[in-house]
């Protein structure tokens, strides 16, 4: 058996949970922000702006979002899709306006949010079983001195049966293809049993039957309640798969039912000249691989390099 690793470790870019001194709890939120439609408001942005430094990335956002919705963020590279979602998970502070959720400021309801960042980052060499990379979603649950029991233990197992991972989970992360290791990060958000979703391109480069899949298993939580929010650069999979989007390319474009992916004044406003069109298609120019908030020389893994990093400038 893997040994357990740290819920402290840096180098698995999974579920990341900021957890204030006394957060009261996945279940015991803040004050009443209103609903829509009968449901609870889950993320509620007003005015928002936000950049890195002295350079701006997202201005002028208004959302609104309840609970049970399933939406995706479409839109170019470098329009800040990835920012929006750390602002959400309380990793950026706005410049200007306010954030809401879960019915108080990013961060107070922590261990209700489970944020998983692109797989890119991720040191596929570090020498941790997938029970293991699941299981660092119920630390935040077990606090500094408590070893796992068996709640923690059987949320892990679930969680890898929901993903179809059960009979992989004593392998080794850096074993597993590309699909397998989404697969497990998703695991390890389920096992957190949080009320808030935030994935930063959870399917991108998996195989069909992997998409279809991972979609079911955020579909199913949304039905049961929870929110989830999920980048994509793929919009038939946004029009077919979510509910909702929210078209973003440095402000918010357009907001609603997810076939307004599919409407060409969006498109045409969300990517410009990114967009060819060929009669009635649209054609979508952009490279699906590209980090458009990374700083200067990060390097990133990718998931068919076995580790080899890549340097950006």
């Amino acid at each position: 058996m893997s040994a357990p690793v740290p819920a402290t470790d840096p180098t698995l870019g999974a579920v990341r949970h900021h957890e204030p001194p006394g957060d009261p709890g996945a279940h015991e939120h803040g004050r009443d922000v209103g609903s829509i439609d009968g449901a609870p408001v889950s993320v509620h942005l007003t005015d928002v702006a936000v950049g890195y430094e002295d350079r701006p990335v997202l201005e002028d956002l208004d959302l609104v979002l309840a609970a049970g919705s399933l939406t995706a963020i479409v839109g170019p590279n470098g329009g800040g899709k990835s920012t929006l979602l750390k602002l959400i998970a309380g990793l950026l502070a706005p410049w200007t306006g306010s954030i809401e959720v879960l019915g108080g400021p990013p961060g107070r309801y922590a261990r209700s949010v489970a944020y998983v960042p692109q797989a890119e980052a991720v040191d596929w060499s570090f020498p941790v079983a997938a029970r293991d990379v699941v299981m660092m979603g119920r630390f935040p649950r077990l606090g500094p001195l408590r070893r796992p029991g068996a709640g923690d233990h059987a949320a892990v197992s679930a969680a890898l049966e929901q993903v179809g991972m059960a009979e992989l989970a004593g392998r080794q992360i850096g074993a597993l293809s590309g699909g397998q290791r989404r697969r497990v990060f998703l695991a390890r958000a389920l096992a957190a049993k949080p009320d808030l979703y935030l994935l930063d391109e959870p399917v991108t480069g998996v195989d069909h039957a992997t998409h279809v899949d991972l979609m079911a298993v955020l579909d199913a939580e949304a039905r049961a309640g929870k929110t989830v929010i999920a980048s994509t650069h793929d919009l038939a999979s946004a029009a077919h798969h979510f509910r909702s989007i929210v078209a973003i390319n440095r402000t918010i474009v357009a907001h609603g039912d997810a076939d307004l992916v599919l409407d060409p004044d969006v498109l045409l406003r969300t990517y410009g000249g990114h967009l060819l069109f060929l009669g009635d298609r649209a054609v979508l120019l952009d490279d699906a691989h590209h980090h458009d908030e990374a700083p200067g020389g990060e390097v990133h893994h990718h998931e068919d390099g076995g580790g080899a990093g890549r340097r950006r400038s």
